[in-house]
């Protein structure tokens, strides 16, 4: 029986290796290992797995056209309902939403559908060198998929009704790619001078690659008629207002994520050397810090603090020990209430990173001449559940000790940037600065539309391509109407 087939392993480069380069970790399944993984399916009738995705991806339908050798119907299938495949497969969090639903679960291992997700997408590309047994694809083995054979694509059907995207990271592509397939006229505008938003400059590239996967991604979606407009800032650039009243647009969609960093508010974070994880992936992601051909500065040294337990966290301490630093996190709970994916905290702890568990930082010491040089902590102790679930965190007297450290990244999480709502007449905010929209994405200004980050504060890649979809559907539906 297929459910007695165990799970089919990936390959990683070794933990000492990968520690300093910044190479991909995973290496992905080839060819021989996607059909056998693709075998365990059980194509239940009520899948479990498509209720969990947020994107709504017909989950058993790919990876039945997969476990046949079709790929590229896997691939066409995918497409029907996500534009960011090779992205999902990597990011995602599939171990709670749609491997955690997966029937084979409750008993064994759930089918591995983020990584048969990543296969179909990367197919095309793939070679000896990313461990495809098949060798390098023809284009004869996979054709191009044409848009009238996507469902829902009208193909060469066009309206003259514009829509503007503003911000290009998942919930702006997930909306503008509905929208283009359906027959709008959709633009895309991104403040910075690459488009992909936290999928460009947050994501380290040993778990994103940006030239050999994201890049091809955002490709797709131009494909489909979408124009991208980068170094445009909407709210100073240009305005809402301008867009809809002087340029002609009717509907515009806010997908600006939540990239305003928070800090603790503790003595010492305006020393050098205390930076946002905002900051500190952006130099090195989007202006490739890493790199010794780029002349972008980034500062780690021999000692680093990240202070934070969830996936950026991670990201920016396994960065930092990449660039050559010895690295702790400092986290006020336990590892069991790590809020980071269980891949990538497996993957840090192999990697070398130090776990300061129930541990609480009260002031950030620094030298003479400004710059950090300790981080002062004080011990915890799990106390009563919080509102969250989560039991509280509470000092322990007299617990106090430094971490010496020339370098502190600030992982605690982040609100929308206000400037959008601060020039757009109409549009309210809540107490926590992010757009009031209904679930169908609507905002208090009418025609103007609003999901992600930008809504919820700061959340999944998957979640905010949800919301992306949605308000796609409801901006159809808004224009229809006017």
């Amino acid at each position: 029986m297929a459910n007695k087939i165990p799970r089919v392993p990936v390959r990683e480069q070794d933990p000492k290796v990968r520690a300093t380069n910044f190479d991909e970790v995973c290496y992905g399944y080839n060819k021989e290992e996607a059909l056998l993984e693709a075998s365990r399916c059980l194509n239940c009738k009520n899948p479990r797995c498509m209720t969990a995705c947020p994107v709504g991806l017909q989950i058993p339908r790919f990876i039945a056209e997969l476990a046949q050798g079709n790929i590229a119907g896997a691939a066409a299938v995918i497409a029907e309902d996500s534009s960011l495949p090779a992205v999902c497969g990597r990011v995602c969090p599939q171990e709670t939403q749609c491997e955690g639903s997966c029937v084979l679960g409750v008993k064994g291992e759930p089918v591995a559908i983020g990584k048969l997700e990543r296969f179909v997408a990367d197919y095309p590309r793939m070679g000896d060198a990313t461990g495809s047994a098949s060798g390098p694809v023809r284009d004869s083995e996979y054709p191009a998929i044409p848009l009238e054979g996507v469902q829902g694509v009208k193909g060469s059907v066009r309206t003259n009704k514009r829509v503007a995207i503003v911000g290009s990271g998942p919930a702006g592509l997930a909306c503008a790619s509905d929208l283009a397939k359906w027959g709008y006229d959709v633009t895309i505008f991104e403040a910075l001078h690459k488009a992909g938003g936290v999928l460009e400059y947050g994501i380290p590239e040993f778990r994103l690659p940006k030239d050999k996967v994201l890049k091809h991604e955002i490709e797709a979606v131009r494909a489909l008629g979408v124009k991208i407009e980068t170094n445009v800032i909407i709210g100073r650039t240009v305005t809402i207002d301008s867009l809809m009243d002087q340029e002609g647009f009717k509907a515009v969609f806010i997908g600006t994520g939540a990239g305003l960093p928070k800090f603790m508010g503790i003595p010492g974070e305006n020393y050098n050397g205390v930076f946002s994880a905002n900051e500190f992936l952006t130099r090195n992601n989007l202006m490739k810090a890493w790199r010794e051909d780029y002349l972008t500065p980034i500062h780690a040294g021999k000692k680093v603090c990240v202070v934070g337990g969830g996936n950026v966290a991670m990201d920016a301490a396994r960065t930092a020990l990449r660039l050559g630093a010895e690295v702790h996190i400092v986290y006020r709970r336990t590892e069991a209430e790590l809020p980071a994916r269980k891949e990538e905290v497996h993957h840090a702890i192999e990697e070398g990173i130090i776990f300061d568990m129930l541990t609480n930082p009260v002031e950030v010491i620094g030298d003479e001449r400004g710059w950090v040089k300790a981080l002062k902590c004080v011990k915890m102790e799990l106390g009563e559940p919080d509102e969250s679930g989560r039991r509280s965190p509470v000092p322990v007297e007299g617990s106090e000790f430094e971490i010496p450290t020339e370098t502190v990244i600030m992982a605690l999480g982040t609100s929308p940037n206000p400037l959008i709502s601060k020039t757009t007449k109409g549009l309210e905010v809540n107490r926590r600065g992010c757009l009031v929209a209904t679930e169908e994405g609507a905002t208090t200004r009418p025609g103007v539309f609003a999901g992600g980050d930008a809504v919820t504060g700061a959340a999944t890649v998957i979640l905010a391509m949800g919301a992306g979809r949605t308000a796609a559907k409801a901006i159809d539906a808004y224009l229809k109407q006017n």
